[in-house]
């Protein structure tokens, strides 16, 4: 199983950081390629995007200044056999992309994802107070995946934070 192809360029809007690919993206080579996975729904319902995008479309995000990566890149069925090692060289390879591309706000798809990059135990939905990179805005999200139990709205309410979060920062950038 191959990694898939990262979505970034500069001064993005917007990076989004999952786990790793599952074995549906590795597959397609997509990103939140599961059938299962709620990404894309949760994008267009919270106001992230003006439709529903398909996996297929991933690197579309590009045109709105959204990116697309992960903490660890190797495909697995599961996040739980990712390993300690793979996570320290994820940390380390995350924090030079995000130092290199410098996006606005990098919105962890999961709590576990920025505990491992934030090495915190204890953490907040939505933006956090204290940010790993200076000057871009870390966001916790829930996970998109479909085994999460919290209810779509409840996802939903997170993920719409961070259109008006854009607004803000955009208007105070004019």
């Amino acid at each position: 199983m191959n990694p898939i192809k990262d979505h970034l360029k500069e001064n993005l809007d917007l990076l989004f950081v999952g786990f790793n690919p599952s074995i549906r993206s590795a597959e397609t080579g997509h990103h939140f390629a599961n059938p299962n996975n709620r990404f894309w729904k949760i994008l267009h319902e919270s106001g992230l995007t003006p439709r529903k995008y398909d996996a297929s479309e991933d690197y579309k995000l590009l045109d709105l200044g959204y990116g697309l990566t992960n903490i660890v890149s190797r495909p697995t069925k599961a996040a739980d056999e990712i390993t300690k090692a793979e996570y320290q060289e994820g940390r380390e390879e995350l924090k030079k992309k995000i130092s290199l591309f410098k996006p606005k706000i990098v919105c962890y798809v999961g709590k576990g994802v920025y505990q491992e990059f934030s090495q915190k135990k204890s953490l907040p939905w939505g933006k956090q107070e204290e940010t790993i990179i200076p000057g871009v805005i870390d966001f916790v999200a829930p996970s998109s995946s479909g085994l999460v139990r919290m209810k779509l709205n409840d996802v939903l309410a997170i993920y719409g934070e961070i259109p008006q979060l854009l607004r803000e920062l955009n208007n105070i950038e004019n």
